[in-house]
């Protein structure tokens, strides 16, 4: 459960703030000045601090300061009860999350408390690479393969350099710890690392929420506000999804790249901002510039450093390894013992071509443990997941696979015969169960499991084609 120190000496705040908090699950501690918040922050380590603004003895800026001193790392929101321009720039400069004026919308809060949370997290939580099984806590980039170890030096070498970077892969790859491993092996380790997603946030409000605004910049704009680019000034930007990115905006991100300045939404001049940008996409952005869905110079601004992770069909020798890796981790979170993993279900997770990449293997880890009341994750638990309706088109073969089948069947229809599907379908199945018995060395129980049916199903294909 994660942790917030609520520094706020006004009970009426304090109170809603507390409730919103507790109904979103999380702890608070309680500090009524600077001296009792630097106090709980060393005897109970916050993932989170909401500083209000007029905190005595004297102000929540001061202990901003000393919060940042302490730990660059701590996610700070500051609470005022009206917009002052001046604090809420220098409580920007000085590192805070963000700056909010009361009355405060549950939602919208809630919604910002989660963002600084996330944003602690992803500061905070190592991402560790390539050391195979023995991580079972926190986040890493595992794989012994080729395409893994390359995917290690590309890292390596760009993380200290400060240029920008593109990473591109399918969705579920993990887009999201490469772009927290750059910035954990940066320079800037220490600075603000904002994470925005162009596709979470509606076209109309993902302008303000990257560039900011001024006061009276369009109705309900009540006050400054600090776009997230101008929060991460000296940190790390982390753009996801940016092939989703409108063309206007994309005109606001040319200039930011090529000059270094952001300029809020009603504002008249340019403001100078020091952030490293990293950016992600499941998109093919060189087909999206032909289409002229993506500006092409915004496209060679961002491609600085490109990225590239492999789908995990391109690496199935590292299955096995995540597979265990999951199981471990998830064993771990829940308390339970690990019941390991069977040769069968090996062979089927290794089978598959994991559409949904390592997203959807760690969730059919997570699944496989859940229904397994304890037992070693099996064959049958595996097929129930990965080889059943939601595999989608073309089932796990791969394209060349798929191509051949294609090939065959066309043989088939160009030949005239009759009958020719129950044919087709007999001959097929007659082969998948002759491999099945040739891979499990004719056992028929392991067999059976491998193909994701029962003993006597299996048996009654046998007599039918005659298998021994």
């Amino acid at each position: 459960m994660f942790r917030v120190l609520l520094a706020e000496s006004e009970p009426a705040h304090y109170h809603s703030l507390e409730r919103l908090l507790i109904e979103q699950g999380l702890r608070v501690s309680q500090a009524g000045n600077m001296t009792q918040a630097l106090a709980e922050v060393v005897a109970n380590p916050p993932d989170l601090a909401i500083v209000a603004a007029a905190l005595p003895p004297s102000g929540g800026l001061e202990l901003l300061k000393h919060l940042k001193q302490d730990d660059p790392r701590l996610p700070v929101i500051v609470t005022a009860a009206s917009g002052v321009t001046a604090e809420t720039i220098e409580a920007t400069k000085l590192g805070a999350f963000d700056y909010v004026t009361h009355p405060l919308i549950p939602a919208d809060f809630a919604k910002l408390v989660q963002q600084a949370l996330d944003a602690g997290r992803f500061m905070r939580s190592p991402v560790q690479m390539n050391q195979g099984q023995e991580i079972t806590a926190g986040d890493a980039l595992l794989g012994h393969s080729k395409p893994m170890q390359e995917l290690y030096k590309a890292i390596g070498r760009a993380a200290g350099t400060g240029a920008t970077v593109l990473i591109q892969g399918e969705s579920g790859t993990g887009k999201e710890l490469v772009a927290r491993a750059l910035f954990q092996h940066s320079a800037r380790a220490d600075k603000p690392f904002v994470v925005v997603n162009c596709v979470a946030i509606p076209e109309t409000l993902l302008e303000s929420e990257l560039f900011g605004y001024e006061k009276g910049a369009f109705t309900g704009a009540a006050s400054r506000r600090i776009g997230k680019i101008e929060q991460a000034d000296g940190g790390t930007v982390f753009l996801d999804e940016i092939g989703d990115m409108p063309l206007a905006i994309q005109a606001k991100m040319l200039r930011l790249l090529a000059e270094r300045s952001v300029e809020r939404i009603g504002g008249r001049m340019p403001i100078q901002v020091d952030a490293r940008i990293i950016a992600a996409t499941n998109r093919d952005l060189v087909q999206a510039v032909k289409e002229e869905r993506f500006r092409e110079d915004l496209y060679y601004r961002l491609n600085v450093v490109a990225i590239s992770l492999p789908p995990l069909r391109e690496r199935r020798e590292d299955v096995p390894l995540l597979a265990d890796y999951f199981l471990a981790k998830v064993t771990r979170e829940l308390g339970v013992r690990n019941p390991g993993i069977t040769p069968e279900a090996y062979e089927l997770l290794g089978a598959h071509s994991w559409p949904g990449n390592v997203r959807e293997l760690a969730n059919a880890m997570e699944k496989c443990l859940i229904f397994g009341r304890g037992h070693p994750v099996g064959a049958e638990e595996v097929a129930s997941l990965v080889l059943e309706p939601g595999e989608g088109p073309g089932g796990s073969l791969s394209p060349e696979m798929d191509q051949a089948i294609r090939a065959w069947c066309r043989q088939g229809i160009a030949a005239g015969r009759s009958r020719l599907l129950g044919a087709l379908l007999n001959r097929v199945e007659e082969i998948i169960v002759s491999e099945a018995l040739e891979t499990t060395k004719g056992n028929r129980s392991r067999a059976a499991r491998l193909l994701g049916v029962s003993r006597p199903s299996l048996l009654a294909r046998l007599k039918k084609y005659g298998l021994s």
